[in-house]
């Protein structure tokens, strides 16, 4: 599962951050308490800490045997790993970190330390031989972390393993890397055909009218404002919907962000980057992936969803979203795609919420990914906060005409709805007959497919020219799991028929 290792000097709210995430997990907690329960000077610190912890918390004491106290279901939370070394012998330290690594496989655990090596090296042979194990002891478990956190003054800082980015797990991997020049196009999630006559009409008279000077927005506010019945202080225009995404870090500072999965990644790489704790929320294939709100962690204050979810196209009801609002937590929902969903059923966009964004793009209807078009639907309270951070001029001239244009046009935005679902239905039908894969509903213009070997099936489609989107970057799903866009008829009739003998021919 994962193994979390939390690091900070005394005081410095180490464990109060641990006990955070082991809620956040939302399983039921093991606590391996390391304090020696007879020794006085520990005793106001034991009771300060017991009572923090929820009372379903199971409280274990360590001893001298980690894989003993380790054994039992849930996650677990020990607490902490320097007064627990100072109890014990080299081999039980040893035997003990081999057995949180091994721990970790199964289950959630989360190992709180203290942070060795800012002092003097200690003249007392003892202190010199407690500090060398411990050191030893974190850096091993460094190494074998998923996450490693350094707490400073109660604030957590992330720190990086030795080589990564935000790219890592896949977090930024986009169909368009995917697509070569001739390929019939199933990754990319964008109508085929361009920009309609209309907008390239918009998008020239645009140019003409000169670029010689910064970019207003006004108009285009004004518009989209009009398009979804809102103040014109509540939209945000951004850079493609991915920028709104980036600007959520900086803006709201969430101390636990709730990333719904599987879903479009960008929100959770800008997360990370900004060394914001993530609780990851997996949607069960099995129930169709449907929303669960009672599996978002309590203690999550940002929760950011994807209505239609990418890449399963799940669509989820308006209530069910509105079930994850708590006080204190903003709920964020990327619609992106909610404007190929004929009558954009379960939006939230016209909802006049203080706690509730809601991010949409044009970009796929308009079929304009070089335009990056795309904006943010908030309260004036939280939209004020997003342009606090918002680069300025982030919109280009031409986005916004695009923008402008297309908002006074709803008749053309239903017309791409009703083509994308089209696409869609076409290709579901087609899906359906062929053996061995499975299919779930869609409300996007794309479709999620589980296949044999997914390897093999997109190399082979490769073969023949066709790009598909490979789903195992989406956290929840695997190298089974292939997205693919909706096209016309024809093109929908190469691809099945391509996909069939793949997978025909899988062992």
């Amino acid at each position: 599962m994962s193994l979390t290792l939390v690091i900070g000097g005394v005081r410095s709210g180490k464990s109060a951050r641990g006990e955070a995430l082991a809620a956040a997990a939302g399983l039921p907690v093991r606590y391996l308490a390391t304090a020696d329960p007879h020794d006085p000077s520990m005793a106001e610190r034991i009771v300060a800490h017991a009572a923090r912890r929820p009372a379903g918390w199971a409280t274990v004491d360590a001893g001298s045997d980690l894989a003993d106290a380790l054994a039992g279901p849930g996650c677990v939370l020990l607490d902490g790993l320097g007064v627990w070394i100072a109890r014990v012998d080299q081999p039980a330290v040893d035997a003990g970190v081999d057995a949180l690594i091994a721990a970790a496989q199964t289950r959630p655990v989360i190992v709180v330390a203290e942070e060795a090596g800012h002092g003097l090296l200690p003249l007392d042979p003892v202190a010199r031989q407690w500090l060398d194990r411990l050191g030893d002891a974190v850096q091993r478990l460094a190494a074998a972390a998923d996450r490693v956190e350094l707490v400073v003054a109660g604030r957590p800082v992330a720190l990086p393993a030795p080589g990564s980015s935000a790219t890592e797990d896949g977090l930024r991997s986009h169909g368009d890397e995917l697509v070569r020049s001739g390929d019939a196009d199933h990754a990319v999630n964008v109508l085929a055909g361009g920009p309609p006559e209309w907008l390239r009409d918009e998008l020239r008279n645009a140019l003409d009218a000169g670029v010689d000077a910064y970019p207003d927005e006004s108009d285009a506010v004004a518009a989209l404002a009009a398009l979804h019945d809102r103040d014109p202080r509540e939209i945000v225009p951004t850079n493609g919907a991915a920028q709104a995404l980036w600007l959520l870090p900086a803006a709201l500072r969430p101390s636990l962000a709730a990333c719904v999965h599987p879903g479009f990644t960008e929100g959770e790489a800008a997360l990370r980057a900004h060394a914001i704790p993530v609780a990851r929320v997996l949607r069960d294939p099995d129930r169709g992936f449907a929303l669960d709100p009672l599996a978002v962690p309590d203690a999550a204050d940002l929760v950011l969803l994807g209505n239609p979810a990418s890449p399963s196209g799940t669509l989820d009801p308006a209530a069910a979203v509105l079930a994850l609002r708590r006080p204190g937590r903003t709920i964020v929902v990327d619609e992106a795609f909610m404007d190929l969903v004929p009558g954009e059923a379960n939006s939230l966009v016209r909802e006049h919420r203080q706690d509730v964004i809601v991010v949409r793009s044009m970009t796929k209807s308009l079929s304009v990914p070089g335009l990056r078009v795309g904006y943010a639907v908030a309260s004036p309270v939280l939209s004020d906060r997003l342009r606090a951070v918002r680069p300025p001029w982030s919109v280009n001239a031409l986005a916004l005409a695009a923008l402008r244009a297309a908002a006074r046009r709803p008749d053309a935005l239903a017309a791409a709805a009703v083509r994308a679902s089209a696409e869609r239905d076409d290709l579901a039908r087609r899906l359906e007959r062929i053996d061995r894969i499975r299919t779930w509903p869609s409300s996007a213009n794309f479709c999620l497919v589980e296949v044999p070997d997914g390897p093999r099936v997109t190399e082979s489609l490769r073969a023949s020219r066709i790009a598909v989107r490979p789903a195992a970057s989406f956290p929840g799903l695997k190298s089974t799991h292939l997205r693919i866009t909706a096209r016309e008829p024809a093109t929908n009739a190469r691809l099945a028929e391509a996909l069939g003998s793949a997978v025909a021919a899988c062992p």
